[in-house]
């Protein structure tokens, strides 16, 4: 990217928009039905996964629906990485029941998948249909009143304008929405939280970690998105070893919870960078875990990207509480590139290879990578030849360089 174009993603036209109220405190779940009925609505499709449903974590969701007289349609299918057939199985579902509202409960899948069946409910055709990066259809109507519920820290999703689905004939995951796919409400209770195992803390949590900082960095980055970006960074550092180490840590919860939603509006306006685009294009391959893999990927990724920012680097370094008062940029710059693998080694986090992905895979990774319209977001240029650096560093093939 030439230094005109550089000047012009960073001082170019902006939008940022924010179509989600916000909602949150320690037990503020029971303000769901009302919410719902607020919003014009008296029966709800419920979207949640199988594992979170047979838990009973969702139980106080459907007791608040009910004690305001809002009838509960479950479809509990939800997968990870959720696909485009799952979308078409629970828009059919909500308008043979006749429903007018959805309920999102869970982590990122949960609310994609509701977000997407809310799109197909009020658009013709299906999700793939509306593929952001193919110049697709753009939506032209509001969701039907949808609410989320997060019970996970990390993906962003109660907030974010963009569901992501995975196409599984094409091997790939892909962005449809826009303002108008928005929930518009989100409910974020810390009680929903305890029961999230620590694995799932850690990751979900590092993803929170990487929204913010590839959105801090990134080169479409503007103020409203470097503060909810800085603040999120500061609140998961504070407290996500809390939160792993003790789940019903409320505090902790709560600032995780904080942290995963601020993050969300900073991903949600415009883009992110190298970790994204690897982690998405990789999801659409092999059904790895997103919040995982982004957690073995931010810290390589960082290592390759903080040439290209070093002062927003520094000040990310700041936000980790890190004490840079007498040392250069270049130094503070590479201490956040540090506490990041440090993080993931403190959290237990497993390697690329452990998650089933194969080094022999570098090259068709990168070449994808290089394709998800995230590149363009990032910090540092980048080359297919620099995806392969990535992952070679994420598989310990070449040398660390900081």
């Amino acid at each position: 990217m030439s230094m005109n174009m550089k000047i012009e993603s960073m001082l170019g036209y902006h939008t940022f928009e924010m179509p989600t109220a916000i909602k949150h405190g320690i037990g503020a779940i029971r303000h769901l039905g009302e919410e719902i009925k607020n919003l014009g609505a008296d029966k709800v499709l419920l979207v949640t996964g199988p594992t979170i449903y047979s838990s009973g974590v969702t139980k106080p969701v459907e007791d608040s629906l009910e004690k305001a007289g809002v009838e509960v349609v479950l479809f509990n299918k939800v997968e990870p990485n959720p696909p485009s057939r799952l979308i078409g199985e629970g828009a059919s579902l909500y308008q043979q029941e006749g429903c007018n509202s959805l309920v999102a409960v869970g982590g990122g899948s949960s609310m994609d998948t509701a977000k997407a069946i809310g799109l197909e409910v009020t658009h013709e055709g299906t999700i793939l249909d509306y593929e952001d990066a193919k110049g697709k259809k753009e939506m032209e109507n509001r969701i039907p009143p949808f609410i989320t519920v997060p019970t996970t820290a990390g993906a962003g999703s109660e907030v974010t304008q963009w569901a992501v689905i995975t196409d599984e004939d094409r091997q790939t995951k892909f962005n449809a929405g826009g303002p108008l796919i928005a929930a518009h409400a989100t409910i974020i209770d810390p009680e929903l939280h305890v029961s999230m195992p620590s694995h799932v803390t850690a990751m979900t949590g590092i993803d929170a970690i990487a929204h913010a900082i590839e959105c801090y960095t990134m080169k479409f980055a503007q103020p409203v998105t470097d503060a909810v970006a800085l603040l999120a960074i500061e609140y998961a550092s504070k407290y996500i070893r809390r939160a792993y180490a003790d789940a019903e840590d409320l505090e902790a919860r709560y600032g995780m919870a904080q942290a995963s939603m601020l993050a969300g509006l900073s991903y949600g306006s415009e883009s992110a960078g190298a970790a994204h685009a690897m982690s998405q294009t990789l999801g659409g391959i092999i059904p790895v875990a997103h919040g995982q893999c982004v957690a073995a990927m931010t810290g390589p990724v960082m290592e390759f990207n903080w040439k290209g920012a070093p002062e927003r680097f520094a000040r990310i370094a700041q936000a980790f509480g890190i004490d840079t008062a007498h040392i250069s940029t270049e130094k503070a710059a590479k201490a956040a590139v540090q506490y990041m693998y440090d993080l993931a080694d403190d959290l237990n986090i497993p390697t690329l290879e452990a998650q089933g992905v194969s080094p022999e895979m570098t090259e068709h990774l990168a070449k994808v990578a290089y394709e998800d319209a995230q590149t363009e977001g990032n910090p540092r240029d980048l080359t297919i030849q620099n995806y392969e650096w990535i992952y070679k560093r994420c598989f310990h093939q070449v040398p660390k360089t900081v």
